[in-house]
């Protein structure tokens, strides 16, 4: 999709359809009273009628308004003016843009985006425009045989800024929302595709392919005899019990810098997680293929970067393996030795996805980081504590955490911060090695934590636990694409490139 910056008088925008809001309480925003005063009232006697109130959620497409320029207009309802926010105006945007869809107007200008939502500025605000457009639109038809096309899809929208100069900082937003929802939907896509698909091999194959076509990018995938050499015994423990090899990812961005110190992501790459073993229950265990979002999190948030040419190293690294019963699968009391020289007492196969990350986590010394955030859907422990809202944080140095924090409130892909305790460490003593890869029931996201965090000594380390957020169950079940918001915006931050 095209976005466009507009001014000027919304009665004389020649558009096939010119988007504006009401109020609670049948209440103009200023771009609609432009548009009622050009019409003669046109606007408010057709309110007068009672058929559209401005509640939030409602919505009402007239044609032929006359005395101006746009073919339809579309009334959206923003709810009360008090207290609306951004949230608010992200259901507005984007009932807007599937109604805009269905409509076959081509194109079509929202001033929408002149509103002041809660803080909100205009940066933001075009930002999020673009970013809730492109959710809104999308679709994974992928692997259905016969797909029915919008007809007329919307291919250009508008975006109006009023009296306001085109700044650069308003094009900067337009660009930084379209890198952001291109990573998005690049996560959902590998997310939502079947473990029989997307396997390790087709997701090194991807990255292989995101390398190719940006210049200062350099991918390498490393096989299972080279992760033998480096010691990687917890990862290709995991991979045992599937005929699919493991393969570890190492994305090299090199945009800033020379000798500069990297950000390092590293997501876990799951492709599908039966539990080995320990097998899981077989209601919903489809929804196991999106055990890979935190590695298709990593690929996305790189193709964000890439687009927008930050000025700033980064390494994305994805351990990919399944995990299925097989005779030669770990089994409950096997001790493995990890690349850091640790040993673990598997007492659950189903706690896979520590014993991936942290062969991970000790390679990613070699970058001498300047900090290191993990992604994995790890614990359904999450999910009990925080439900669907936000992410689980845990992180061993509080500056890092803040910044991890902050962004996710800046891109309405929040966390919460989880205790790091020593505490909690004694529920991974085991009797025969190091440490057990499971602590017991209680606490589970935390012990988790605990558990990799006995390999990221040497750096700053955030681990963000996802598995609650990144895929919906149900009638709407499919990947969601967090934290790709959050993990860019982060970036942003980190090389000054973010507005306030």
């Amino acid at each position: 999709m095209d976005y466009l910056l507009k001014s000027g008088n919304p009665a004389n925008l020649r558009t096939g359809c010119l988007v504006v809001g009401v109020f609670e309480k049948r209440r103009l925003t200023d771009p609609a009273a432009v548009v009622d005063k050009a019409s003669r009232g046109a606007l408010t006697r057709i309110l007068k009628k009672g058929d559209f109130e401005g509640t939030a959620g409602q919505s009402l497409l007239l044609y032929d308004l006359p005395n101006t320029q746009c073919e339809r207009l579309l009334l959206i309802g923003l709810g009360p003016e008090k207290g609306f926010n951004l949230e608010a105006y992200r259901k507005a945007v984007a009932g807007m843009a599937s109604l805009l869809n269905e409509a076959h107007p081509l194109e079509a200008i929202s001033t929408l985006t002149v509103l002041e939502p809660e803080k909100g500025d205009l940066y933001r605000v075009l930002r999020e425009t673009v970013i809730t457009t492109e959710q809104s639109l999308y679709r994974f038809d992928q692997c259905k045989s016969q797909v029915q096309p919008v007809k007329r899809p919307l291919k250009k929208l508008g975006l109006f800024v009023g009296s306001r100069r085109h700044t650069k900082a308003a094009a900067d937003a337009i660009k930084q929302g379209k890198a952001i929802a291109a990573g998005v939907a690049l996560a959902r896509d590998l997310a939502n595709l079947p473990g029989n698909v997307c396997t390790p091999s087709y997701l090194a194959d991807q990255a292989r392919s995101m390398g190719r076509k940006s210049r200062k990018m350099r991918t390498r995938i490393l096989e299972e005899k080279q992760m033998q050499e480096l010691g990687m015994g917890a990862l290709l423990s995991v991979s045992r019990g599937s005929r699919q090899p493991a393969k570890l990812i190492l994305m090299e961005y090199s945009g800033g810098k020379t000798g500069s110190q990297p950000v390092v992501l590293v997501g876990k790459g799951l492709t599908f997680d039966a539990g080995g073993i320990s097998i899981k229950p077989s209601e919903a265990m489809d929804e196991m293929k999106y055990d890979m979002c935190g590695g298709a999190s990593v690929l996305g948030t790189m193709a964000a970067c890439a687009e927008l040419e930050l000025p700033i190293n980064l390494i994305g690294i994805v351990p990919s393996s399944e995990n299925l019963p097989d005779g030669d699968a770990n089994k409950p009391g096997d001790i493995v030795t990890s690349m850091s020289g640790q040993t673990i007492e598997i007492l659950n196969t189903d706690a896979e996805g520590r014993l991936i990350l942290c062969d991970a986590l000790t390679y990613a010394e070699r970058y001498q980081p300047a900090a290191v955030i993990d992604i994995a859907t790890l614990t359904g422990a999450c999910i009990v504590a925080l439900g669907a809202h936000a992410s689980g944080l845990l992180s061993n140095n509080d500056e890092l955490a803040e910044e991890v924090l902050a962004a996710g409130d800046h891109s309405n892909d929040r966390a919460w911060r989880l205790p790091l305790w020593d505490d909690y460490q004694s529920q991974l003593d085991s009797n025969f090695a190091d440490m057990a890869n499971i602590g017991g029931k209680g606490a589970g996201t935390i012990t988790a934590a605990c558990f990799l965090s006995r390999y990221t000594k040497k750096y700053k380390w955030a681990h963000l636990d996802i598995a609650g957020t990144a895929w919906k169950s149900g009638a709407q079940k499919g990947a969601t694409g967090r934290p790709v918001p959050l993990l860019t915006q982060f970036l942003l931050k980190r090389c000054g490139m973010a507005s306030k």
